[in-house]
């Protein structure tokens, strides 16, 4: 007979639940890619450009940046892509808060290794500034990574001509 014990079951929960924990909220175009790192067997390793609209922001577009590890690990999705991020957010239309938001919501999510980290976009709104901010961060289950970036968007009024 099996005992699991609190921690165990926690880790097996967290297992079962960490691929819808991590599902999108937002889908991310790739823009381009550049290698960095010559491999001979695989893929190159490389940082990529995304984008995506916040989906519950409209004339808000977000461009991502992000390391992605190549070689036969990569290749094979084995890699653990390095933490570093960079995010860039603009006002691309009017802007329309299409629906209420918590603060820190999540925007956009992505695994980063085959267990435990993930890459995220947070939305906060700053009502007295009249700012949206974006926050990425890296995640990982067992402990967290200090590496971020963010960005602002002010809301303006936006002339069509």
């Amino acid at each position: 007979m099996v005992r699991l014990t609190g921690k165990t079951l926690g880790i097996l929960a967290s297992l079962t639940l960490t691929p819808l924990a991590m599902a999108p909220d937002a889908a991310a175009e790739e823009i381009g890619c550049v290698s960095t790192v010559f491999k001979m067997l695989g893929p190159d390793h490389k940082i990529c450009i995304e984008a995506f609209d916040d989906p519950k922001v409209s004339g808000v577009t977000c461009h991502l940046t992000r390391p992605r590890t190549g070689g036969l690990s990569g290749m094979v999705g084995l890699a653990e892509d390095p933490s570093d991020s960079s995010i860039a957010c603009r006002q691309v239309g009017p802007i329309d808060i299409l629906e209420d938001f918590d603060p820190g919501e999540t925007v956009f999510s992505e695994r980063r290794s085959i267990l435990f980290k993930k890459l995220s976009v947070r939305r906060f709104l700053d009502k007295k500034r009249n700012v949206l901010i974006y926050l990425v961060i890296s995640d990982k289950l067992i402990e967290g990574s200090p590496k971020h970036s963010v960005s602002s968007v002010p809301i303006m009024p936006w002339r069509s001509e």
